[in-house]
């Protein structure tokens, strides 16, 4: 039976939520679009080319006025409806930069690179600290690299809400996966988070996150953790991300292993860049390291 696209589901007094049919073991039960406001209204991650989720919201928002759709990341179950929706409805397409290949793809390999939307092409690149008024609600643009070198979130004023696409999720954490990803932005940008004073996230993919600063906090143990298992494997003589992943991922689903090996590729690097491991040749997803 083919999967039907979700209603919108009512989440506040400005937000309501469609939720794509594309779930899966990186998506959950499908990404998350996100209306804002009533009568003059924004989208919030449009979500990929699939024809029922675009019906989907363009019923959401019938005897609306869509007048923004606003994009986090480039990933194609993130962006690839905005085309569709400004064909249908006129609206501007805004928000992150268009993807931009990394200077180093050629040697580190693609990572994730071939999951972004090409044919991405904004109205209007939204910068850091940016805001757009719509009706009786303020959405302001928050830088977030990390995930991918061009991630944005958007924090909705009224609310005191933040939509954080790809960069901070309840379901799973965020791959973060080299060249486009790095690990050191991500973390910048998990820091900067824990300095804002939203009370609830709401992710592109899965449900909301309410004790925000709670979570953030178990987030970077998380990675710390996972960085100092990464270091012992190395001290205990796994040299390759292959070995690694096969003994700190033991317990995980092995569909998620090459993800995996991505994250673990984007810990390496950030701790190369510390000066705590070297490579013992230029580092890549198939390079030896060595705890320094």
């Amino acid at each position: 039976m083919t999967k039907q696209p979700a209603s919108a589901a009512r989440l506040s007094p400005l937000i309501r939520r469609v939720i794509a049919p594309n779930p899966g073991p990186f998506t959950d039960k499908g990404t998350c679009s996100y209306i804002v406001e009533e009568g003059e209204v924004a989208i919030v991650d449009p979500g990929p080319d699939d024809a029922r989720h675009v019906a989907a919201l363009l019923d959401a928002v019938a005897g609306e006025t869509l007048r923004y759709v606003l994009v986090t990341h480039t990933h194609r179950d993130h962006s690839p409806a905005a085309a569709i929706l400004r064909e249908r409805t006129g609206a501007l397409v805004v928000g992150c930069a268009p993807y931009a290949e990394p200077p180093d793809l050629a040697y580190t390999g693609p990572g994730l690179d071939a999951a972004h939307d090409r044919a991405y092409a904004p109205d209007r690149i939204l910068e850091d600290g940016e805001t757009l008024a719509l009706g009786g609600a303020t959405i302001e643009t928050v830088a977030t690299p990390g995930h991918t070198a061009n991630h944005l979130c958007f924090a909705l004023r009224e609310e005191k809400a933040l939509f954080t696409g790809d960069h901070v999720m309840a379901w799973s954490t965020s791959v973060v996966a080299p060249p486009d990803g790095s690990m050191r932005d991500y973390m910048a940008s998990v820091e900067r988070m824990r300095a804002r004073d939203d009370i609830v996230f709401w992710p592109g993919h899965g449900g909301p996150i309410r004790h925000t600063q709670r979570y953030l906090r178990a987030l970077v143990h998380h990675r710390r953790a996972r960085e100092a298992a990464i270091l012992q494997r190395l001290e205990a003589g796994d040299d390759t991300i292959a070995a690694i992943v096969a003994r700190v991922y033991e317990n995980t689903d092995r569909r998620l292993h090459g993800a995996a090996a991505l994250t673990v590729f984007a810990h390496l690097e950030h701790l190369i860049e510390r000066g705590l491991v070297a490579a013992r040749e230029r580092p890549t997803l198939f390079a030896r390291y060595v705890r320094v």
